[in-house]
């Protein structure tokens, strides 16, 4: 098994407890687990993204989205249905799939849609507006400090 040490990371970084849980998510897993079914990622601007996978044969309702803890997970299962053909070759894959997207803070998904046998779902960044950088003024001398009150005399 593969270990890390980020303790040197520690002295740069305030708040990111959960890095060693995801690289170490991301070292148990295996080529296989990322082969099926394909996707890709992209992105629009500053704050908007896309996932689109390709799910040829499935329809809106084998599909499953969920979000919970920050975690976007894509799940598909193809209904019980008797096949009765005799394939001379089957190259599109029906088998059943998960696939989880760990999304950073802020990241909302705005909807989903099937389109020609790729399912798209688009995500944005909506950072709270108490959250987004703003200048702190630097007061003049006044005697007085926010932490301590007036200074004695």
């Amino acid at each position: 098994m593969r270990t890390y040490d980020l303790s040197p990371l520690h002295r740069f970084t305030v708040g990111f407890d959960n890095v060693s849980r995801l690289i170490d998510a991301v070292s148990r897993l295996d080529d296989s687990a990322m082969s099926y079914p394909p996707y890709n990622i992209e992105r629009f601007g500053e704050d908007r993204y896309r996932i689109s996978m390709a799910v040829a044969g499935f329809t809106e309702a084998d599909l499953d989205i969920m979000l919970k803890d920050n975690t976007l997970t894509i799940s598909g299962r193809k209904g019980e249905e008797e096949d009765t053909s005799t394939y001379l070759h089957r190259g599109i894959a029906s088998r059943a799939f998960e696939r989880r997207f760990e999304l950073a803070a802020h990241i909302k998904v705005q909807g989903a849609a099937l389109e020609n046998g790729l399912l798209h779902v688009d995500l944005a960044r909506e950072v709270p507006e108490e959250l987004k950088p703003r200048k702190i003024a630097i007061a003049a001398d006044t005697g007085k400090t926010a932490i301590d009150g007036p200074k004695a005399a």
